[in-house]
């Protein structure tokens, strides 16, 4: 067989050969039809059946991908992952279709989409390549497809994302009957206002060696940082988060962590962070060998490994690994859409200990690097505090008003539609608003963050005409490399580098002295990054003045409570003021329109329970199904205890949302009492919680019949000393710590007098405790009992999980 070839019908009996053969298949299309899902599904199920990674991405573009045809891609396994690119009118053409198995591999790429007609009948030109022919292009197809696959704007495929797309579809079409006119008129707005903000592969910037010691110590904060992390190790925890604001090191403090530990594997999702954490690692354990493994290089065969979880996540490379191949395992921040495949990489492991670094500090902007560490916050140090302790430089923010009317574009979800904002955002009387603030507050190095390529081009066109040497950059850029433009701009060759989102992560230029924001803040998270690039300390400066943009826009009047000395000291009692308090050494200044801007804003919150119900249906969109309590608390955009404020309940607030079914409806409203008592009672210990689990454990039949102290006591027991952390919280005052040694009749005592007496005594009835038995105060319905058994348990979890959690937090 030719190693490459072209084949120009019936390219069906090619696809099917691969998935019957491959271990991994991967598919890219711009859109799908039930006809060719229907023609190929039952080969891919048998692929699945036999273990194979399979990832489908797909398109919405102009909405031409059929509801059907993605309700047939919901296979249920975890094996199998589809994803739909929401394309906001950008077009999105791909057709790519590989499959690999072990050293074979074929990659199809060409004109036909996944319908009957273009993989049989229609006119359409495939190529056709084997691995073994074209190895690199091969391996670089795989990386790329990736990249996209798990790409922000991405979305899984299930019966939520589904339901919401087929109502979309429905009314584009009902809004477009004649979709050739469209689809031209489409092409020819995409034209005019291209957003190309999609990302490949940046250049690598890494800090030369010269610039560091031979013999690198920790600086404070990553000492302090060691030292809670080696009581956590002491308390027998096997995971833990360190939250450090960007410019403390947290790379280097996984190095110096890493020294306690023989085999490591660092995971991020960015290719430059890798090589810095390789170059970091080795100036602190120089005596290691390391590899990079990712999309270009395998080298798994070294001590500490930095690997791309795009690549690790696939089955044919995770499985090159024994499961315990690592004693310490690092995950750097956490892409949000390749949750899934962060999953699947530490459900497959088995590490002594399991280290989770971010630089975010606000926990509500993206939960899932909490969530993989059960929310255990060993450290946690914000910029605010760095500021105060001298690590890093002080800041002089300038609000400046941007007339620009935010509330006319459409808002899709997480980010504002982009052919809209840009539409908005190229005018004249902008730039000059912009170039004017940033020549009275500039310094001498400037990064300037755009929302989009084009809004970069123009801004730095419009500097340059006005005399300034500015250079645009971003994935696209051709003329200059990441490399030599933070270099030209360290040596001040130039004014102003204006970027897209380049410069988030895993790239630091300290002599950086000036920020300059031309977008609204969409995310906390990237907004936080993206001031960090400027608070590095640096002999050549004194602060960072930073220049902001604020319009009516989302989050405009929450980001400046990033900047506030007391965020976490008034935990939501005191009213938030339009202007923060600062660190002595900062100053903020708000233009007079920013100020009534920003109390107006403050006046027309969102209401709590649209923000909770938002914060619920986004979160069940990413998983599938409907949330937990847990899960809420773990991954949701939200407060968890907001719930509990608003409607004395989860199961409360999954009522009023008629998020429950009727049988579960009947059985809420009928139990309520019980279901608010076990939200609302006090907890100083876990003891009640954990006699309730223990009443949970006995099954859905039986769980709600009265039991003894005594009958209590082993299960008591074993959780509280299972674990060093619970030992540690809720076993060790005077009473209780001469129980670590086991001995029924005292620890029936314990349950006896704390859960049970005082838990009875407090409910109002709700539970009661006489004869030496303790159980609820009503009767169950055996009808009830199964529904009721869920809703507690429900609240049982989170309630252990979130009061070991917030214990945790004050032990560190």
């Amino acid at each position: 067989m030719t190693n490459i070839r072209l084949v120009t019908k019936n390219v069906k009996k090619e696809i099917v050969e691969g998935i019957s053969s491959a271990s991994t298949i991967y598919m890219l299309t711009s859109f799908v039809m039930k006809s060719g899902v229907d023609l190929l599904k039952p080969y891919l199920v048998d692929a699945a059946n036999r273990g194979a990674d399979i990832k489908i991405c797909t398109g919405d573009y102009l909405y031409v991908t059929q509801p059907e045809a993605l309700k047939g891609l919901l296979f249920n396994q975890d094996n199998v992952e589809v994803r739909l690119w929401q394309s906001n009118g950008t077009s999105f053409h791909p057709k790519a279709y590989l499959f690999n198995h072990g050293d074979n591999g074929t990659f199809i790429v060409g004109s036909s989409n996944l319908s009957k007609s273009a993989l049989t009948t229609g006119v359409e030109w495939n190529v056709v390549m084997e691995k073994d022919a074209a190895f690199e292009t091969f391996e670089d197809a795989v990386d790329q497809f990736l990249k996209v696959f798990y790409d922000d704007q991405t979305v899984p495929v299930n019966q939520e994302t589904v339901q919401k797309y087929e109502s979309r579809y429905h009314h584009y079409h009902k809004e477009n009957p004649n979709l050739a006119t469209t689809w031209a008129k489409q092409e020819e707005i995409e034209l005019m206002l291209s957003n190309e903000t999609d990302e490949t592969t940046p250049d690598i910037v890494v800090d030369p060696a010269a610039k560091y010691q031979t013999n690198i110590e920790p600086r404070p904060a990553q000492q302090q940082a060691l030292d809670a992390l080696e009581t956590t190790l002491e308390e027998e925890y096997d995971k833990a988060m360190v939250v450090m604001a960007t410019g403390l090191g947290k790379t280097y403090l996984a190095a110096f962590f890493a020294k306690w530990f023989n085999r490591i594997l660092f995971i991020a999702h960015r290719e430059e962070i890798l090589y810095q954490a390789k170059n970091s690692f080795a100036h602190v354990i120089p005596d290691r060998n390391y590899g990079i493994y990712n999309g270009q290089t395998k080298e798994a065969d070294a001590d500490t490994i930095f690997a791309s979880i795009y690549t690790l996540s696939m089955n044919e490379h995770l499985q090159k690994f024994p499961q315990d191949a690592f004693d310490l395992i690092v995950v750097d921040e956490f892409h949000h859409a390749a949750a899934k495949s962060y999953n699947r990489v530490l459900n497959y492991f088995k590490p002594t200990f399991l280290l989770g670094i971010t630089a975010t500090p606000d926990r509500m902007d993206g939960k899932d690097v909490y969530a993989i560490c059960d929310g255990n916050i060993a450290f946690q140090l914000h910029f605010i505090e760095a500021i105060q302790h001298g690590w890093l430089a002080p800041f002089h923010y300038y609000g400046v008003y941007d007339d620009t009317d935010y509330s006319q574009i459409t808002w899709l979800g997480t980010k504002y539609d982009q052919t809209e904002l840009l539409a908005a955002q190229l005018r004249e009387e902008t730039a000059e608003n912009v170039l004017e603030a940033w020549e009275k507050y500039k310094q001498t190095r400037t990064i300037g963050f755009c929302s989009s390529i084009k809004q970069a081009k123009f801004f730095s066109n419009y500097f340059n005409k006005h005399g300034y040497n500015t250079i645009s950059l971003h994935s696209k850029s051709m003329d200059i490399s990441r490399n030599e433009a933070t270099q030209q701009l360290e040596r001040s060759e130039i004014d102003v580098i204006f970027t897209v989102d380049l410069f988030n992560e895993g790239v630091d230029i300290p002599a950086v002295d000036t920020l300059l924001f031309v977008r609204p803040t969409e995310s906390l998270t990237v907004f936080t990054q993206q001031v960090g690039r400027g608070l590095r300390l640096h002999d050549d400066k004194h602060q960072c003045n930073i220049i902001d943009l604020i319009g009516n826009y989302r989050n405009a009047d929450l980001k400046l409570s990033l900047f506030d000395t007391e965020r976490t000291t008034t935990k939501g009692k005191k009213k938030r003021e339009v202007m923060p308090i600062v660190p002595n050494q900062c100053e903020i200044d708000l233009d007079i329109q920013v100020i009534d801007l920003l109390k107006e804003l403050n006046k027309k919150k969102q209401p709590r329970k649209e923000k909770l119900l938002h914060a619920y249906h986004e979160l069940k969109e990413e998983l599938g199904y409907r949330p937990a309590y847990l899960d809420m608390h773990l991954y949701g955009n939200v407060n968890t205890k907001e719930y509990k404020q608003e409607f004395k309940s989860y199961a409360g607030f999954l009522n009023w949302a008629e998020q429950l079914s009727e049988d579960e409806q009947r059985v809420f409203l009928r139990y309520r009492d019980w279901i608010e008592e076990v939200e609302k009672t006090g907890m100083s210990k876990s003891y009640k919680m954990v006699l309730l689990s223990y009443m949970l454990s006995r099954g859905e039949k039986d769980w709600h019949y009265p039991v003894t102290a005594e009958e209590v006591a082993p299960y008591f027991h074993k959780y509280l000393t299972e674990k060093e952390y619970r030992k540690q919280v809720d076993f060790s005052d005077k009473k209780t710590r001469k129980l670590w040694e086991y001995d029924r009749e005292k620890v029936a005592r314990v349950v006896e007098d704390m859960p049970m007496t005082k838990w009875s005594g407090s409910s109002k009835g709700i539970t009661t405790f006489e004869d030496g038995r303790f159980g609820l105060g009503f009767d169950v319905d055996e009808a009830d009992g199964t529904i009721l058994y869920r809703l507690t348990k429900e609240i049982c979890k989170y309630r252990l999980h979130a009061y070991f959690e917030r214990k945790g937090d004050k032990a560190h």
